[in-house]
């Protein structure tokens, strides 16, 4: 059984294209579609409940945040594969077929990701899979670009971008973090970008299936201010949990390097809104670091740099 998982909050604009396009995949017969509505205030679940009875709907009695709803409905799901799936996409007919289909013949990979693209410019890529650097910047392969031959087959990549991507739940299970698959002290944003690290610190490895294509609005239902303030947070805490001790003495140096830069960049656009919310969550994020230090301990004490697929390379732009 694959278990295709929705999370939703104020989304219903997006629903209908996300649904149907559901409904149409060729791969349908051992699927199930969960939506997990995060205390919406407009008419999501009765939308979904009038207009795609196929759906099941869990209703959150309130908002805790994307992470606290993608939690529970893996928590409330039990089929062998899990797909998370933003509520603002539209996926390819072929999209769950390539994506499982592709885990099901390659057994050396445990995650697999989708080919984003954007929803308005069907030329352009958002995400060919996450990259990672050694100076705790995260970004997606390929953003921005037009899709070229680079992103036209499959390898393997640091990561997944959660916004479309499958997981083994025999594996997923084995790296629960405080009951959940994602962090629930991150909130959201970059609690993919955790995930991924705990995962390649196990050892477990994702393929980007470049036929497994999903058509995306970017931030369309969150973005700005909250985003500024969770990035500028959990860029750090994130390094701070998961970059290995020997790697923190070799990097540590970029890290510091990337944040001073983060914190100048936003002390010279300190009008705007976005920018503030920025030095405030990397304030934030001070204040949260000896909790997210404590997390170390699930650290495995000897990791082969190579396994964990770094990049060094600075060229590479943030998510």
């Amino acid at each position: 059984m694959i278990d295709v998982i929705v999370p939703n909050y104020n989304g219903q604009r997006f629903l209908a294209a996300c649904f149907t396009a559901l409904r149409h995949q060729t791969r349908h017969h051992d699927v199930r579609v969960t939506m997990v509505d995060d205390a919406s205030s407009d008419d999501s679940v009765a939308f979904v409940r009038t207009n795609y009875p196929e759906v099941q709907v869990i209703v959150m009695p309130r908002n805790g945040g994307f992470v606290n709803a993608c939690n529970a409905g893996v928590a409330a799901t039990d089929g062998e594969f899990v797909v998370l799936l933003n509520n603002d996409t539209e996926p390819d007919p072929q999209w769950l077929a390539e994506l499982i289909g592709t885990l099901e013949t390659t057994p050396d990979y445990a995650f697999a990701a989708s080919k984003l693209m954007l929803f308005d410019d069907r030329s352009k890529i958002h995400a060919a899979g996450d990259f990672y650097r050694v100076d705790g910047i995260p970004g997606n392969r390929g953003v921005w670009q037009p899709d070229a031959p680079t992103f036209q087959h499959d390898q393997e990549v640091w990561g997944a971008c959660a916004g479309a991507a499958a997981y083994r739940r025999s594996v997923l299970e084995t790296l629960l973090s405080d009951g959940g698959m994602f962090d629930r002290d991150l909130t959201m944003y970059c609690e993919d970008v955790d995930f991924n690290f705990r995962a390649r610190l196990h050892g477990h490895r994702t393929i980007y299936v470049a036929r497994a294509i999903v058509y995306h609005h970017v931030s369309a239902t969150g973005g700005g201010v909250l985003a500024s303030y969770y990035c500028g947070r959990n860029f750090i805490l994130v390094w701070l949990k998961n970059m290995p001790r020997a790697l923190v003495w070799r990097y540590g140096w970029r890290f510091v390097r990337s944040q001073l830069h983060i914190t100048w960049s936003a002390v010279r656009h300190i009008r705007g809104q976005a920018a503030r919310a920025r030095l405030c969550g990397q304030l934030r994020a001070l204040w949260d670091a000896p909790r997210f230090l404590q997390k170390r301990s699930a650290i495995p004490l000897h990791v082969d740099e190579r396994l964990l697929h770094l990049t060094g390379d600075e060229s590479h732009g943030a998510s």
